[in-house]
């Protein structure tokens, strides 16, 4: 059977993406079939298909995938035929610390290997968790990089309690997954973001404090001074060498700053006084592993959240998608439907 398939030739751009087809195939052991439903966009995503990180070779794209089970493998014992399901970005690393497979993305879907902008797919049964229960398949596709990189960042890393402080950044997939998290783990949120209309969604999504960065530059010492001085105690930091500076500023003595984005660019100075000075852990974050989605997944179901989503569009349509990310007008996340 051919299966609509959606490919980036060699070089990248999305000049370079054309709908083709890919055929079907039985699983062999340990591995299942799923009917891909759903994916969503992440920058990584954006980085392969607009070409900025290549690909060198064709490849189909999107490290996120949601669907159901069709078929199981000899020897899958933790995954049935009807289960709703979502891929791991890291399919490789089922727990503990990362390791060399990690330091790269020579394995995640839709970078190193094909990925998910396809209608179905067979691989290994260890590439997939079950979904939240009722959850939909776009829901559910929001979770492999943009939710398990907040969740990491605050809880698998941060080991956020009640009444700490976060600074989320923007308005993007990770920062309102970070927000959501933080207000269910009982934290102040003080959030950025340079729109009216965002910091308005913000403030309705439980934001206690919203600060305008292109009125107020400085928005770092601005978040300082919302603690009364203190500080914050985990930053979620998104834009890189550009915001770096300010993230820092906002910390708390022995405050935690998780490192996550490259918006601005991938390299920069930073003033090793600072983190030195205020006693400051610099993590860098690159989504998580099997154990903290199914932690993730286990606390969405109890908390009752759910994400939040900007729109979705038709796989074929998934150019037009990336440039409505590009434009920087979405809040929450962007999908794509099979």
């Amino acid at each position: 059977m051919s299966l609509k398939t959606i490919v980036v030739q060699a070089g990248g751009g999305f000049d370079r993406v054309v709908v083709s087809t890919t055929e079907a195939r039985e699983p062999g052991p340990g591995e299942v079939s799923v009917r891909l439903h759903a994916s969503s966009l992440n920058y990584h995503d954006y980085a392969v298909v607009s070409g900025a990180w290549g690909p060198v070779e064709p490849r189909i794209p999107m490290s996120d995938g949601a669907g159901v089970v069709t078929a199981v493998g000899p020897g899958v014992t933790d995954l049935q035929v009807g289960d709703p399901v979502v891929s791991l970005f890291f399919p490789e690393w089922p727990d503990g610390e990362p390791g060399l497979a990690q330091g790269d993305f020579s394995r995640v879907p839709g970078d190193g290997i094909d990925g998910y902008a396809r209608q179905a797919v067979t691989a290994p049964a260890s590439a997939f968790t079950l979904a939240p229960k009722g959850w939909s398949h776009a829901e559910a596709a929001t979770l492999t990089c943009a939710g398990l990189t907040a969740w990491y960042a605050l809880f698998e890393s941060g080991r956020i309690k009640p009444g700490d402080t976060v600074l989320t950044q923007g308005s993007g997939g990770v920062s309102v997954f970070a927000l959501q998290f933080a207000k269910a783990a009982g934290a102040t949120v003080i959030a950025t973001t340079s729109s009216a209309a965002k910091a308005e969604r913000l403030r309705e999504l439980g934001a206690d404090h919203v600060i305008n960065y292109r009125d107020d530059p400085a928005w770092g010492e601005t978040a300082r001074k919302l603690t009364g001085g203190v500080g914050v105690d985990h930053v979620i930091e998104l834009g890189g060498p550009g915001t770096l500076a300010q993230s820092m500023a906002a910390a708390r003595i022995g405050g935690h700053v998780s490192i996550i984005g490259i918006l601005t660019g991938l390299e920069g100075g930073m003033s090793v006084i600072t983190a030195i000075a205020r006693h400051l852990r610099l993590q860098g974050v690159l989504v998580g592993n099997r154990r903290h989605q199914l932690n993730m997944i286990r606390a969405v179901e109890a908390n009752g959240i759910r994400p939040v989503i900007d729109s979705c569009y038709p796989l074929e349509d998934i150019v037009e998608a990336f440039r409505h990310q590009e434009a920087n007008r979405h809040f929450g996340k962007i999908c794509l439907e099979m």
